[in-house]
């Protein structure tokens, strides 16, 4: 004890407070002896006999004091530690490792243990590892959120020295003391959090409801029931809404405004926007079902800013093909729906408006660049081709952007490369556009509307007017502030769409057979031999080209296989995995082909010709990467699908890239396919 414990402060200083009186004592008797020797003697003599009775009693009574000092501590530390055993902060002590070595009777009561619980505090809060104590990391305090059952807390950890605890001690010195404990607090949040809940969910949201195939249902539907048909709807869509607390108004004759709760979204979600299928039921001799489009803004700091969200979600939504529902947030955009084909409008009105558009646009610009997506194929190139013709119509100056060349695309570039009717920088790569490119430019970006997909997406930061033209259905990524857009989910090709507006550029427009050769076959190529997607317009601009000078031998001869491609093709097929008895899985092994990702699409589009196959999913490695190409009939929505796994595409044509090896992406596509059958997105 007299090694580690001893006095110090005002504590040592007032018990030595005599011998110090006595040293004051001597220097007295000192002096007096310069008086009175007698008078001295007499006071030494005292002295002697004060200083023996201060030392006695201080070398007796020191242990005494010390020991009813620490008493007294000890009596005061069960003061304390009372009051913290009855203090209704939750409150405990770790030891340097995360080991509960002491907790209060409010700390037990809310992790639900019993005195005397001493294991680690990870075994009641699994996120409060040992590496995040303070002591580990060089922050002296910190907070993390926890969870325990149902109830939610801010856990402060705080380290305290042992050894500053000793060094700031106005009573005891002690040595020989190290390390540290760590107190933690616990402040429930329960009641803050199902506040800010219940302020949140009761925040607004707006939505917008459009009908996507307004006048085609009205048309399907006889005069006199027209009327009925129009109160049916609204009456299926007003009732729905109503009865998640919600209003809707309607707007315009085929689109509605939607008010209502945060909280009622999350209904809709639990639903999966079961009104997309049910507005579908109202049958009163139409041939044609009514489908929707919904899109809902939420979460944005203001009311305009979640309007500006839904009108945003409602143009991704038609932009995808309609029968869909959109959710835009801050920081995420979630679909859901778009099950069924869109429907081809008859009418080209939309066409002939875009072509105007687009050449009063490229009439006052002086060049044209036209790029379609990486790697690309034969729709891209035609559709590029096809603007081409356009700009040159119109005198301008045009390029066709265009870096890696694949095998499919080689024939029909060669047709333009070794031909004197065309310049020589009719062709060029991302790097020339880049150099050549003007301040008074337009940039036309075809099948693609994915900026980091396209053939350079430098262009689009260096040029501020720009073209889309795509049949793609539109994902969260697109290209932002186009001067004009046009996106048709329901075209079978950009070509297709491309033939359309060529008819109604100028009436000076002629195009050349190889022109004609390459937009044909990109028709040709995105419908499978006019097999998939191929509507009456579709023909309408196939019969345009085949006036014009396209040539069906020609362009057959351009795509014939070779005897490598032609086995890849077949092994692929043969090798398929039928996975849940409805979905093919395969591997096209290309090393010595040169372009393997065509020979596993064409593979995809073969499977589907086996009975029961809703859709067929082929793996491709090329260029360090895995290419996939899924393919579907009407069954299964490949798109959705696909987006799932960071691609994208149409209903029945889609795919993906991943950065893994081939067994993974197997086990993703599976994966991939079990969770969407157990959420109902596949059956």
């Amino acid at each position: 004890m007299k090694n580690s414990v001893k006095l110090k402060g005002r504590m040592k200083s007032y018990l030595q407070s005599s011998l110090y009186l006595g040293f004051l004592l001597i220097a007295v008797d000192v002096l007096i002896y310069f008086i009175d020797i007698r008078a001295g003697l007499v006071l030494s003599c005292f002295i002697v006999f004060y200083l023996a009775i201060v030392l006695s009693l201080m070398f007796y009574n020191k242990p005494i004091i010390i020991n009813e000092l620490i008493s007294f501590a000890t009596q005061y530390g069960q003061i304390q530690r009372r009051l913290l055993r009855d203090l209704d902060l939750p409150h405990a002590l770790l030891d340097e490792n995360g080991k509960i070595i002491w907790t209060n009777i409010a700390f037990e009561k809310a992790v639900d243990k019993e005195k005397g619980y001493r294991k680690s505090i990870t075994s009641i809060f699994p996120s409060i590892t040992k590496d995040r104590l303070p002591g580990t990391i060089e922050e002296e305090e910190v907070e993390f959120d926890v969870d325990y059952e149902e109830r939610n807390y801010i856990a402060r950890l705080k380290k305290i020295s042992l050894k500053e605890m000793a060094e700031n001690s106005d009573i005891i010195e002690a040595k020989g003391y190290d390390g540290y404990l760590i107190a933690l607090y616990l402040f429930d949040e329960t009641a803050l959090k199902i506040a800010l809940q219940e302020v949140d969910d009761q925040s607004l949201a707006v939505g917008l409801i459009y009908l996507d195939n307004y006048e085609e249902a009205l048309e399907s539907v006889e005069e006199v029931r027209r009327s009925l048909l129009i109160a049916l709807i609204d009456r299926k869509v007003n009732k729905y809404i109503s009865a998640l607390d919600g209003i809707c108004r309607k707007m315009e004759k085929d689109k509605y405004l939607v008010i209502m709760k945060k909280k009622s979204v999350s209904l809709l979600q639990e639903n999966r926007f079961d009104l997309l299928e049910d507005v579908k039921t109202v049958n009163i001799g139409n041939e044609m079902a009514v489908t929707l489009s919904i899109g809902v803004g939420l979460s944005g700091l203001t009311y305009a800013q979640n309007y500006e969200f839904a009108r945003n979600a409602i143009d991704l939504a038609l932009g995808r093909g309609g029968d869909q529902a959109v959710m835009k947030m801050p920081e995420n955009v979630i679909y859901y729906g778009g099950k069924s084909q869109q429907i081809e409008k008859s009418t080209r009105v939309k066409a002939r408006v875009k072509a105007h558009a687009l050449k009063e646009i490229i009439s006052i610009k002086d060049e044209i660049y036209v790029m379609g997506h990486r790697l690309g194929d034969t729709d891209s190139f035609g559709a590029s081709v096809g603007i081409y013709r356009i700009a040159k119509t119109l005198g301008k100056q045009a390029h066709i952007v265009l870096d890696d060349i694949t095998a499919s695309m080689q024939p029909m570039v060669d047709m333009f490369r070794d031909n004197n009717d065309y310049e020589d920088n009719m062709i060029i790569s991302g790097e020339q556009a880049l150099e050549m490119i003007g301040n008074n430019a337009v940039l036309v970006v075809v099948d693609v509307n994915k900026p980091s997909i396209t053939e350079c997406p430098g262009l689009l930061r260096h040029c501020n007017s720009i073209v889309v033209f795509d049949h793609h259905r539109q994902g969260s990524e697109v290209i932002e502030n186009a001067t004009l857009s046009y996106i048709e989910a329901y075209a079978s090709s950009t070509c297709e769409m491309v033939s359309e507006i060529l008819q109604y550029t100028s009436d000076t427009l002629r195009i050349r057979p190889e022109e004609a050769d390459c937009l044909y076959a990109g028709i040709m190529i995105d419908t499978d031999n006019f097999m998939a997607k191929a509507g009456v317009r579709t023909f309408e601009a196939v019969a345009f080209l085949r006036r014009n000078g396209a040539d069906v031998t020609r362009v057959r001869k351009l795509f014939r296989d070779d005897a490598i491609e032609y086995k890849a093709k077949a092994d692929a097929v043969s090798q398929a995995e039928i996975y849940r008895q409805s979905y093919a899985i395969t591997v096209c092994r290309g090393e010595h082909v040169p372009n393997p990702t065509i020979v596993g699409a064409q593979a995809a589009n073969e499977l589907l010709n086996i009975k029961g196959i809703k859709a067929s999913f082929v793996l491709t490695e090329y260029n360090g990467k895995i290419f996939v190409s899924a393919r579907s009939i009407d069954e299964a929505n490949v798109q959705i699908v696909m987006e799932r796994m960071g691609g994208g595409g149409h209903m029945n044509m889609a795919g993906c890239q991943l950065e893994c090896d081939i067994p993974d992406g197997i086990v993703i596509i599976k994966r991939t396919l079990d969770a969407m059958i157990e959420e109902g997105e596949l059956s």
